[in-house]
Protein backbone atom coordinates (compact mmCIF):
# COMPACT_ATOMS: atom_id res chain seq x y z
CA UNK A 1 0.00 0.00 0.00
CA UNK A 2 1.12 3.48 -0.83
CA UNK A 3 0.52 6.75 1.02
CA UNK A 4 -0.98 8.26 -2.24
CA UNK A 5 -3.56 4.85 -1.82
CA UNK A 6 -4.61 6.11 1.22
CA UNK A 7 -7.79 7.80 2.18
CA UNK A 8 -8.17 10.03 4.73
CA UNK A 9 -11.23 9.74 7.07
CA UNK A 10 -9.93 11.12 10.50
CA UNK A 11 -9.91 14.44 11.24
CA UNK A 12 -6.74 15.51 9.41
CA UNK A 13 -5.91 18.15 12.48
CA UNK A 14 -5.64 18.19 16.55
CA UNK A 15 -8.93 19.39 17.64
CA UNK A 16 -8.52 20.32 21.12
CA UNK A 17 -9.48 24.12 21.42
CA UNK A 18 -5.75 24.40 21.37
CA UNK A 19 -3.94 27.98 20.55
CA UNK A 20 -1.31 26.83 18.10
CA UNK A 21 -3.78 23.91 17.16
CA UNK A 22 -1.46 23.52 13.60
CA UNK A 23 1.97 22.99 15.85
CA UNK A 24 0.53 19.47 16.69
CA UNK A 25 -0.48 17.63 13.87
CA UNK A 26 -2.09 13.85 13.28
CA UNK A 27 -0.93 10.75 11.48
CA UNK A 28 -3.57 11.70 8.97
CA UNK A 29 -2.75 15.49 8.48
CA UNK A 30 0.74 14.45 7.77
CA UNK A 31 -0.71 11.55 5.26
CA UNK A 32 -1.98 14.74 2.98
CA UNK A 33 0.46 16.89 3.42
CA UNK A 34 3.06 13.68 2.35
CA UNK A 35 1.02 12.27 -0.69
CA UNK A 36 -0.12 16.50 -1.87
CA UNK A 37 -3.57 16.79 -0.68
CA UNK A 38 -5.13 19.78 -0.03
CA UNK A 39 -5.36 20.12 3.55
CA UNK A 40 -6.07 22.79 6.22
CA UNK A 41 -3.38 24.78 7.60
CA UNK A 42 -0.51 23.38 5.50
CA UNK A 43 2.89 24.79 5.38
CA UNK A 44 3.17 27.99 3.26
CA UNK A 45 6.99 27.43 2.19
CA UNK A 46 8.93 24.86 2.07
CA UNK A 47 8.64 22.09 4.52
CA UNK A 48 11.49 19.24 5.98
CA UNK A 49 10.43 15.97 8.29
CA UNK A 50 12.63 14.64 10.65
CA UNK A 51 12.62 11.40 13.21
CA UNK A 52 14.38 12.43 15.88
CA UNK A 53 16.46 9.62 18.31
CA UNK A 54 19.17 9.10 20.73
CA UNK A 55 21.43 6.68 18.67
CA UNK A 56 18.49 5.16 16.97
CA UNK A 57 19.70 5.61 13.24
CA UNK A 58 19.88 1.86 12.70
CA UNK A 59 16.50 1.36 13.90
CA UNK A 60 15.08 4.27 11.35
CA UNK A 61 17.23 2.43 8.76
CA UNK A 62 14.53 -0.69 9.11
CA UNK A 63 11.26 1.89 9.23
CA UNK A 64 10.27 5.06 9.03
CA UNK A 65 8.23 7.48 7.83
CA UNK A 66 8.40 7.96 3.76
CA UNK A 67 10.32 10.61 3.02
CA UNK A 68 12.02 11.51 6.28
CA UNK A 69 15.43 12.78 7.88
CA UNK A 70 16.91 11.91 11.00
CA UNK A 71 18.12 14.05 13.57
CA UNK A 72 20.15 12.58 16.62
CA UNK A 73 19.55 14.02 19.99
CA UNK A 74 23.59 13.91 20.29
CA UNK A 75 24.03 16.37 17.67
CA UNK A 76 21.91 18.76 19.84
CA UNK A 77 23.33 18.31 23.30
CA UNK A 78 26.63 17.05 24.98
CA UNK A 79 27.23 15.06 28.40
CA UNK A 80 28.02 14.75 31.10
CA UNK A 81 25.21 17.49 31.53
CA UNK A 82 23.36 16.93 28.38
CA UNK A 83 23.08 21.03 28.01
CA UNK A 84 22.46 22.39 24.72
CA UNK A 85 25.23 22.23 22.23
CA UNK A 86 26.91 25.59 21.76
CA UNK A 87 24.92 27.94 19.61
CA UNK A 88 27.52 28.23 16.76
CA UNK A 89 27.05 24.04 16.45
CA UNK A 90 23.17 23.90 17.16
CA UNK A 91 23.23 26.58 14.02
CA UNK A 92 25.15 24.68 11.54
CA UNK A 93 22.96 21.42 12.74
CA UNK A 94 19.92 23.24 11.31
CA UNK A 95 21.86 24.82 7.97
CA UNK A 96 23.42 21.24 7.34
CA UNK A 97 19.51 19.76 7.67
CA UNK A 98 18.21 22.90 4.95
CA UNK A 99 16.58 24.48 8.24
CA UNK A 100 16.22 28.62 8.02
CA UNK A 101 13.83 30.39 10.15
CA UNK A 102 11.26 30.53 7.83
CA UNK A 103 10.92 26.31 7.19
CA UNK A 104 8.33 24.48 8.49
CA UNK A 105 9.61 21.87 10.31
CA UNK A 106 7.88 18.32 11.48
CA UNK A 107 9.45 16.22 13.94
CA UNK A 108 8.57 12.96 15.46
CA UNK A 109 10.60 10.39 17.60
CA UNK A 110 9.78 6.62 18.74
CA UNK A 111 10.46 8.30 22.01
CA UNK A 112 8.65 11.60 20.94
CA UNK A 113 10.34 13.30 24.14
CA UNK A 114 13.30 13.19 21.72
CA UNK A 115 11.38 15.17 19.29
CA UNK A 116 10.18 17.45 21.54
CA UNK A 117 13.70 18.28 22.54
CA UNK A 118 14.39 19.08 18.99
CA UNK A 119 11.47 21.21 18.66
CA UNK A 120 12.21 23.54 21.72
CA UNK A 121 15.44 23.81 20.65
CA UNK A 122 14.64 24.97 16.89
CA UNK A 123 11.81 27.76 18.48
CA UNK A 124 14.73 28.88 21.25
CA UNK A 125 16.55 28.59 17.38
CA UNK A 126 13.95 30.93 15.67
CA UNK A 127 12.31 28.30 13.26
CA UNK A 128 8.93 29.98 13.24
CA UNK A 129 6.73 27.12 11.91
CA UNK A 130 7.87 23.81 14.49
CA UNK A 131 5.54 21.13 14.69
CA UNK A 132 4.96 17.72 16.42
CA UNK A 133 3.31 14.94 14.91
CA UNK A 134 0.86 13.62 18.07
CA UNK A 135 1.73 10.40 19.65
CA UNK A 136 5.07 10.07 17.62
CA UNK A 137 5.70 6.98 15.58
CA UNK A 138 3.73 4.76 17.45
CA UNK A 139 0.64 6.59 16.11
CA UNK A 140 1.56 6.34 12.79
CA UNK A 141 2.28 3.02 13.13
CA UNK A 142 -1.21 2.04 15.29
CA UNK A 143 -2.52 3.12 11.83
CA UNK A 144 -0.81 0.62 10.21
CA UNK A 145 0.22 3.26 7.60
CA UNK A 146 3.18 2.96 4.93
CA UNK A 147 6.78 2.71 6.45
CA UNK A 148 10.25 2.98 4.41
CA UNK A 149 13.48 0.94 5.20
CA UNK A 150 16.94 2.61 4.12
CA UNK A 151 18.88 5.94 4.59
CA UNK A 152 17.23 8.78 5.65
CA UNK A 153 16.67 11.86 3.42
CA UNK A 154 19.48 14.42 3.34
CA UNK A 155 18.15 17.87 2.49
CA UNK A 156 19.84 20.38 0.20
CA UNK A 157 21.76 22.69 2.94
CA UNK A 158 21.55 26.40 2.89
CA UNK A 159 23.78 28.51 3.81
CA UNK A 160 22.08 31.95 5.98
CA UNK A 161 19.54 31.14 8.69
CA UNK A 162 18.03 34.48 7.55
CA UNK A 163 17.42 35.88 11.09
CA UNK A 164 18.96 36.70 14.20
CA UNK A 165 19.74 33.84 15.99
CA UNK A 166 18.77 32.70 18.90
CA UNK A 167 15.38 34.45 18.10
CA UNK A 168 14.40 33.31 21.61
CA UNK A 169 16.86 33.07 23.82
CA UNK A 170 14.60 33.49 26.87
CA UNK A 171 13.44 30.13 25.75
CA UNK A 172 16.10 28.84 27.97
CA UNK A 173 17.41 29.91 31.17
CA UNK A 174 20.74 28.51 33.12
CA UNK A 175 21.28 27.85 36.94
CA UNK A 176 21.67 31.60 38.02
CA UNK A 177 18.10 32.02 35.59
CA UNK A 178 16.74 29.47 38.27
CA UNK A 179 17.82 30.39 41.59
CA UNK A 180 17.05 33.61 39.80
CA UNK A 181 13.41 32.42 39.63
CA UNK A 182 12.80 30.79 42.74
CA UNK A 183 13.00 34.44 44.26
CA UNK A 184 10.40 36.00 42.18
CA UNK A 185 6.80 36.49 43.81
CA UNK A 186 5.28 35.64 40.44
CA UNK A 187 7.88 33.23 39.08
CA UNK A 188 7.37 29.28 39.64
CA UNK A 189 10.41 26.18 38.83
CA UNK A 190 8.72 23.11 37.23
CA UNK A 191 9.88 20.02 38.28
CA UNK A 192 8.71 17.86 35.63
CA UNK A 193 9.67 14.65 36.53
CA UNK A 194 7.72 11.63 38.98
CA UNK A 195 6.87 11.55 41.94
CA UNK A 196 9.77 9.24 43.20
CA UNK A 197 11.78 11.83 41.80
CA UNK A 198 10.45 14.76 42.91
CA UNK A 199 10.37 13.18 47.38
CA UNK A 200 14.06 11.91 46.45
CA UNK A 201 13.14 8.06 46.32
CA UNK A 202 15.03 7.73 43.21
CA UNK A 203 17.33 10.27 40.91
CA UNK A 204 15.77 8.98 37.79
CA UNK A 205 18.88 8.10 35.93
CA UNK A 206 22.04 5.55 36.63
CA UNK A 207 24.08 8.52 35.58
CA UNK A 208 23.12 10.93 38.37
CA UNK A 209 24.27 10.06 42.14
CA UNK A 210 22.04 12.69 44.10
CA UNK A 211 18.23 11.92 44.97
CA UNK A 212 15.85 14.93 45.57
CA UNK A 213 15.01 17.98 44.19
CA UNK A 214 15.48 21.74 44.21
CA UNK A 215 13.53 23.43 47.18
CA UNK A 216 10.89 25.36 46.13
CA UNK A 217 9.86 24.12 42.99
CA UNK A 218 6.58 22.93 42.42
CA UNK A 219 5.76 19.59 41.05
CA UNK A 220 4.27 19.71 37.64
CA UNK A 221 4.25 16.11 37.24
CA UNK A 222 5.42 13.59 33.95
CA UNK A 223 4.67 9.77 34.07
CA UNK A 224 5.27 6.34 35.72
CA UNK A 225 6.83 6.56 38.57
CA UNK A 226 9.64 3.90 37.05
CA UNK A 227 9.98 5.33 34.07
CA UNK A 228 12.19 8.42 33.19
CA UNK A 229 10.61 8.04 29.46
CA UNK A 230 7.47 8.37 30.17
CA UNK A 231 4.82 11.40 30.38
CA UNK A 232 1.81 9.41 30.82
CA UNK A 233 0.44 12.06 33.17
CA UNK A 234 -0.03 14.26 30.14
CA UNK A 235 -0.73 11.64 27.85
CA UNK A 236 -4.03 9.42 26.94
CA UNK A 237 -3.78 6.04 26.85
CA UNK A 238 -2.67 5.82 23.10
CA UNK A 239 0.62 8.55 23.60
CA UNK A 240 -1.46 11.40 22.40
CA UNK A 241 -2.16 14.99 24.25
CA UNK A 242 -4.91 15.21 26.62
CA UNK A 243 -7.16 17.89 26.16
CA UNK A 244 -5.35 21.30 27.39
CA UNK A 245 -7.96 21.95 30.48
CA UNK A 246 -6.97 18.39 32.00
CA UNK A 247 -3.31 19.53 31.96
CA UNK A 248 -4.05 23.55 33.23
CA UNK A 249 -6.30 21.41 36.11
CA UNK A 250 -3.47 19.59 37.43
CA UNK A 251 -0.68 22.64 36.69
CA UNK A 252 -3.31 24.72 38.59
CA UNK A 253 -3.43 22.20 42.01
CA UNK A 254 -0.06 22.69 42.10
CA UNK A 255 -0.15 26.69 41.84
CA UNK A 256 1.72 26.52 38.31
CA UNK A 257 -0.44 29.14 36.08
CA UNK A 258 -0.27 30.79 32.62
CA UNK A 259 0.23 34.24 33.93
CA UNK A 260 3.56 33.19 35.68
CA UNK A 261 7.02 33.62 34.68
CA UNK A 262 7.16 29.69 34.40
CA UNK A 263 10.56 27.42 33.53
CA UNK A 264 10.30 23.68 33.25
CA UNK A 265 12.86 21.16 34.21
CA UNK A 266 13.56 17.47 34.92
CA UNK A 267 16.28 15.65 34.51
CA UNK A 268 18.42 16.29 31.58
CA UNK A 269 15.77 18.14 29.10
CA UNK A 270 13.29 16.04 27.60
CA UNK A 271 10.35 15.79 29.04
CA UNK A 272 10.69 19.79 30.14
CA UNK A 273 10.94 20.03 26.64
CA UNK A 274 7.46 18.56 26.48
CA UNK A 275 5.78 20.19 29.01
CA UNK A 276 7.06 23.36 27.30
CA UNK A 277 5.90 22.54 23.75
CA UNK A 278 2.51 21.92 25.15
CA UNK A 279 2.24 24.95 27.18
CA UNK A 280 3.81 27.06 24.16
CA UNK A 281 0.80 25.16 22.27
CA UNK A 282 -1.54 26.72 24.83
CA UNK A 283 0.48 30.08 24.30
CA UNK A 284 1.54 30.25 27.82
CA UNK A 285 3.82 33.24 26.98
CA UNK A 286 6.15 33.63 29.86
CA UNK A 287 7.93 29.99 29.14
CA UNK A 288 11.51 28.48 29.19
CA UNK A 289 13.24 25.07 29.82
CA UNK A 290 16.46 25.49 33.02
CA UNK A 291 18.31 22.81 30.23
CA UNK A 292 20.73 22.35 33.35
CA UNK A 293 17.70 20.73 35.26
CA UNK A 294 18.20 17.95 38.11
CA UNK A 295 21.86 17.06 36.55
CA UNK A 296 23.45 20.33 36.63
CA UNK A 297 22.15 21.45 39.91
CA UNK A 298 22.74 17.88 42.03
CA UNK A 299 26.24 18.28 40.43
CA UNK A 300 27.22 21.49 42.18
CA UNK A 301 27.25 20.49 46.60
CA UNK A 302 26.87 23.98 46.91
CA UNK A 303 23.20 23.76 46.19
CA UNK A 304 20.87 22.98 48.42
CA UNK A 305 18.64 19.74 48.03
CA UNK A 306 15.50 18.60 49.14
CA UNK A 307 14.12 15.09 49.51
CA UNK A 308 10.39 13.99 51.14
CA UNK A 309 6.93 14.47 51.03
CA UNK A 310 6.27 18.01 50.95
CA UNK A 311 3.00 20.10 50.69
CA UNK A 312 2.50 21.19 46.55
Amino acid sequence: MKLNDIRITTPPLVSRHLTRWQQLVTSSWLVGLISGESIAAAPSSDWRLFEVGCDAAALFLLSHIPGAGYLDTNQLEHGPLWNKVPDQALLQLLLDNGIRHDTTVMLYGRNNLAAARAAHLMLYAGVKDVRLLDGGFAAWNDMALPVARGAPLQYRAVSDFGADFPAHPEYLIETHQAKALLQQKDGALVSIRTWNEFIGKTSGYSYIEAKGDIPGTRWGRAGDDDDVNSMSDFHNPDGTMKAPNEICAFWGKAGIHSGQKTAFYCGTGWRASLAFFYAWLMNWERISVYDGGWCEWSSDPSNPIVSGVRPL
